[in-house]
């Protein structure tokens, strides 16, 4: 049997309320489950801020005997404290080349400077930022 932690809709039309839970993955989305691990409640409070309450023993428990995040979940518990960053990868435009480096979930920028491919492109960068100077004096 596969578990998986996932969330089960709950509420009305147009105002969402979600319950992470841990079920069989056969199971349907808001059908029979193991166990209610917590809530996330989607809609901004009237601090402005989202719900969420998670019970982090019992979701370090599943997660440690196998149990696979489904990825609205694994979001949720990262935002918690209780999974690293999920991985993302940038893309250039679409229909374009992908752009492979590592992106920081939390601000939405590239983790690592772009490197050159060739020395000559690292020198114009230098003498761009040095606003043409790159240490050579001309009379």
């Amino acid at each position: 049997m596969v578990v998986r932690i996932r969330l089960a809709r709950f509420g009305c039309k147009n105002k969402p309320f979600y319950r992470v839970m841990a079920a069989d993955s056969r199971s349907p989305r808001d059908g029979k489950h193991l166990e209610v691990l917590g809530y996330y409640n989607p809609l901004p409070g009237q601090d402005g801020g989202k719900r969420m309450g998670i019970n982090f023993e019992r979701v370090k428990y599943w997660l440690s005997v196998g149990a696979q995040p489904s990825d609205p979940a694994q979001r949720i518990l990262f935002r918690a404290g209780l999974l690293p960053p999920p991985p993302m990868v940038a893309m250039g435009r679409k229909g374009g080349p992908r752009d492979t480096r590592p992106v920081d979930p939390l601000s939405g920028r590239f983790a690592s400077p772009k490197v050159p491919a060739n020395p000559d492109q690292l020198k114009d960068a230098e003498s761009n930022e040095n606003g043409g100077k790159d240490g050579a004096t001309t009379p």
